[in-house]
């Protein structure tokens, strides 16, 4: 009977320590359940619209717009298109250079013009005068340097160049093949045509891309804009140089 009471307690003491791990162990779904309602209170009430600022406290907030539904966006085939006025019989004044008419260059130039579709309505071949190149100058805003010797023949670039006189020099230095061609928006056109004032800059396919290399030799002019075209027109053709006819082509170029 003396060794049953150390056993006794050695009982005794096991089941108070296991009765705490029991417990926790049964605790431990609602624990989790704690948190976890916790985590969802507080994720329900940061987005709750209870914590958005009020409308009525923002500066400059306007209440009735948040509930007003957005304007619909106009459909592109109701709007009104606009004002366009390209008539097929605009008229653009293009001018082979010196240096194209000697490297035989017109024909391939007016096969450019003729292949698109635009029609001739003047052509000739003349050397200008230094008068009639200083009068043509009137048409642009005079250089300061050179007032008296601005022309459009010599492209918007070379205008402040030292030797401005002397490609006037060289566009007197042989005859010139000055044309008018008319068409839907020909000024425009007949200038994407031609290509950029310096051929390295032009695009391959346009005249001076496919045939100039040097800024001073570039081969041929064009008009810049209508009024500008009507004005060259006149200067270097009389009106009754101006042939009007009906191209048979007309009805296979435009649709109406």
């Amino acid at each position: 009977m003396a060794h049953e009471a150390p056993a006794s307690g050695t009982d005794t003491d096991t089941a108070q320590t296991r009765r705490p791990l029991r417990g926790s162990v049964e605790n431990l779904p609602t624990l989790i359940f704690a948190v976890l309602f916790a985590l969802c209170a507080a994720y329900i009430l940061s987005s709750s619209p209870w914590n958005q600022p009020s409308s009525s406290l923002v500066p400059g907030h306007n209440p009735g717009l948040a509930s007003s539904p957005a304007s619909p966006i106009t459909p592109a085939s109701t709007a009104s298109p606009p004002n366009l006025t390209m008539s097929n019989t605009e008229r653009t004044f293009i001018a082979v250079k010196p240096d194209g008419v000697q490297r035989g260059l017109v024909g391939t130039i007016i096969s450019r013009f003729e292949n698109r579709g635009f029609k001739l309505v003047a052509l000739k071949l003349v050397q200008p005068s230094q008068e009639h190149l200083e009068t043509h100058c009137s048409f642009s805003h005079p250089h300061p340097e050179c007032p008296s010797m601005l022309t459009r023949i010599i492209d918007e670039d070379l205008k402040g160049l030292k030797f401005f006189p002397g490609l006037i020099q060289f566009m007197k230095s042989g005859p010139i093949c000055a044309m008018v061609w008319e068409g839907l928006d020909a000024v425009k056109t007949g200038r994407t045509m031609l290509g950029a004032t310096k051929p390295l800059e032009s695009a391959p396919g346009t005249i001076r891309g496919d045939f100039a290399i040097d800024v001073g030799r570039n081969v041929c002019h064009g008009s810049d804009s209508v009024e500008s075209a009507n004005k060259e027109i006149a200067h270097w053709f009389q009106k009754s140089e101006l042939t009007e006819y009906t191209a048979a082509q007309k009805a296979w170029v435009y649709e109406k």
